[in-house]
């Protein structure tokens, strides 16, 4: 599973950082993938991390939605943009974060 080789990388402290920082978020929970590690709510996604050769990747699966001020994310899909870390930069991430899960928090019902 990625998981396990997420812990095994060289960058496994800052991966276990930023889950750190990811589980703290109320209503935020992990599900392992065997290709993925990902982490939403229960109104639903919110992104994917994985280790990376250069540190980690957060995948914000609506991160075409983000406001992107501070210039981090990359990406050109429809959808999905990641924001590349090789250090834990606890502003920066809940800058994006924060915006993550009010995206969620206000996404049409699927029920």
């Amino acid at each position: 599973m990625q998981f396990e080789k997420d812990l095994a990388s060289p960058h496994a402290e800052l991966f276990l950082k930023v889950r750190a920082t990811l589980l703290g978020l109320e209503g935020v929970t992990e599900t392992k993938k065997p290709r993925i590690t990902t982490y939403g709510t229960r109104q639903g996604g919110l992104c994917h991390l994985r280790t990376m050769p250069h540190g980690v990747d957060i995948g914000f699966l609506k991160g075409v939605q983000l406001q992107d001020e501070q210039g981090h994310l990359s990406g050109t899909g429809k959808a999905i943009r990641v924001l590349q870390l090789n250090t834990y930069d606890k502003p920066l991430i809940h800058y994006y974060l924060d915006q993550a899960l009010l995206l969620v928090s206000h996404a049409p019902s699927s029920d």
